[in-house]
């Protein structure tokens, strides 16, 4: 995660890239309800990943569609509400990742991951994303008192703060996953066409179970709604304990999205609960991950190294004929 392309980027290329990330942050805003916030993932993602001297692209190409928001809804909702609303997020998270990239280490000795520096950061962020929301929410309910009295702001605080925090989980894992095994140097390379095959066999069966669920989920109600909710969870503990912390990550995704593709009311608060389940699964997964993915590979390499052995030294008493 260094910087280490040319200092200098075109105009062109800030503008691509700008383009680039409103296009995406206009999708996951369109997906994205007050419990289950995608954006706060690729917010995230971004700037976890994202050389830092192109932020100023991120900033612009978020900065564009909140502001047109914000004008858009001003009438409706007052200018408290535009104005805060018109204040990008990843702005607000720029100065905490910019000093975990620069202060602190991202991945460990050993190459690992540093997966709780990478929660705390998630969660920080989090709470930052919460906090202008729910000021937002709170502008909005001052402009027009009484048009929404079912609206509780302190409710909406923590629903923000679950959904910032889950959706994080959502994308953010599952994206260093593949970056890092983009950039796994060239020695490494075998190790993953081992894992290559049972990982996809696995996050199939896995993403396949899921979709079930979802499917299922629509006709049931009660404590078999709530049951097939909380299922999502199994195959990431499943692809966890198998593969380490990529396969908790890719499952995790595929389990948040099943799982938000069952709600049909806002606020739900057995939807909630669920959430609040698999927000503390991904993140368990992901923490005993890290040793379990690091045993996983010592094994492989120590299995590569005895085959290699065997082939180079056939053994005493065999007979090598050209």
């Amino acid at each position: 995660m260094q910087d280490a392309e040319p200092k200098r980027i075109s105009t062109g290329a800030l503008i691509a890239i700008a383009a680039a990330y409103a296009a995406c942050y206009e999708l996951t805003q369109h997906v994205s309800f007050s419990h289950w916030n995608l954006s706060s993932g690729l917010q995230l993602s971004a700037l976890l990943l994202v050389p830092r001297r192109y932020w100023p692209a991120l900033l612009l190409g978020e900065t564009l569609p909140v502001i047109e928001h914000a004008v858009l809804f001003a009438p409706r909702f007052g200018m408290n509400w535009a104005m805060i609303t018109g204040i990008p997020v990843i702005a607000l998270c720029m100065p905490v990742v910019a000093l975990v990239r620069r202060k602190l280490a991202l991945h460990r000795p050993d190459g690992s991951l540093n997966i709780g520096l990478i929660l705390a950061t998630t969660l920080v962020c989090a709470v930052l994303n919460a906090s202008l929301n729910d000021l937002a929410l709170r502008a909005a309910l001052a402009a027009a008192p009484g048009a929404w009295p079912e609206l509780d702001a302190s409710t909406y605080f923590f629903a923000y703060l679950l959904g910032s925090y889950l959706g994080a989980l959502t994308l953010t894992p599952s994206f260093l996953a593949l970056k890092m095994a983009v950039d796994a140097p060239a020695s490494q390379k075998w190790l993953q066409g081992s894992l290559r095959a049972p990982t996809v066999a696995l996050v199939a069966a896995a993403a396949s179970l899921m979709l079930a669920v979802g499917l299922l989920a629509g006709h049931a109600q009660g404590g078999m709604l709530m049951a097939l909710r909380l299922g999502v969870a199994l195959p990431v503990l499943a692809l966890t304990l198998r593969f380490g912390w990529q396969g908790g990550a890719l499952a995790g995704l595929v389990a948040s999205v099943v799982l938000a593709t069952t709600s049909t009311t806002l606020l739900d608060p057995p939807m909630i609960n669920a959430q609040i389940v698999l927000a503390f699964v991904l993140s368990g997964a992901l923490l005993i991950g890290i040793p379990i993915a690091r045993v996983k590979m010592a094994r492989l390499g120590m299995a590569r190294l005895g085959q290699a052995r065997a082939f180079g030294n056939p053994g005493r008493g065999t007979a090598v004929s050209d």
